[in-house]
């Protein structure tokens, strides 16, 4: 928030406060991960940093998260582990993977065009792919996390950590569905990723309600009264502004 301020604003105040408060990060990117947070953490912190400063202390805060992010990557699933310690219903030491974790692909994909390894990419691609494959349902709507038998690969079961129930559409999860796949989209041009972006926004848009701030999760009984999330609105529509430049109906525009 405060290097957008400082964005904003061009006051240097606000860039010395952003350069605190992003060091005091800085522990994340050198020691063992402890989930999968990184891309939430870094990325958003360094990455806006050193795109607006060009700081080249920042690049290599970025560079070492990306890497301390690949080594929650497990290739017999083909994804990344989320949280690499006991959470309940997780079956833990088995594999999880929550749908959070496409926001931190970001980093990868980054890191891999700035000096990084080229394997960042690949850890990225696989997966986005592995979960589009596993983590959602029929009708689109996602999972909050899978549970993967860790030396196989294998899903044993989708279940809800956040969310309502394990068959609910947790708005927030949903969210980043909508932003994780436009972003994959937009970063390797698979147009997998750009169909399946859209279908994962149709069933959003669709159980919509008409003030356009979704209640925290669609499947709450006790709708109309229910909790709303902006933080779930603001991360769709985000990804829309977006989205609304790629998709090739201008219908859709």
């Amino acid at each position: 928030m405060l290097w957008y301020a400082y964005e904003g604003t061009k006051d240097a105040k606000f860039k010395a406060l952003a350069d605190k408060a992003s060091r005091a990060l800085k522990p994340l990117s050198l020691h063992k991960a402890e989930d999968h947070d990184l891309g939430f953490q870094i990325f958003n912190s360094y990455g806006n940093g050193y795109r607006l400063t060009g700081n080249p202390e920042y690049k290599e805060v970025l560079l070492a998260a990306a890497d301390t992010l690949a080594t929650l990557f497990n290739p017999k699933v083909g994804t990344i582990l989320s949280w690499p310690r006991p959470v309940p219903n997780m079956e833990w030491p088995q594999h999880n993977t929550i749908i959070d974790n496409m926001i931190n692909l970001e980093l990868l994909f980054w890191a891999s065009k700035n000096g990084g390894s080229k394997n960042l990419y690949e850890i990225a691609v696989s997966h986005a792919k592995v979960t589009l494959k596993n983590h959602f349902r029929a009708d689109y709507t996602s999972y909050h996390a899978v549970v993967y038998d860790r030396e196989t690969g294998m899903k044993i079961k989708g279940v809800t950590h956040q969310g309502y129930a394990d068959n609910s559409m947790w708005a927030r999860g949903q969210a980043w569905a909508i932003y994780g796949y436009t972003m994959c989209y937009r970063e390797t041009g698979d147009t997998e990723f750009l169909d399946f972006a859209q279908k994962v926004t149709d069933v959003y848009l669709q159980r919509l309600p008409a003030d356009l701030v979704p209640y925290w999760d669609f499947n709450d009984p006790a709708i109309p009264k229910a909790t709303r999330d902006a933080s779930a609105a603001a991360v769709v529509s985000s990804a829309l502004l977006e989205l609304s430049t790629l998709v090739k109906d201008k219908k859709r525009h």
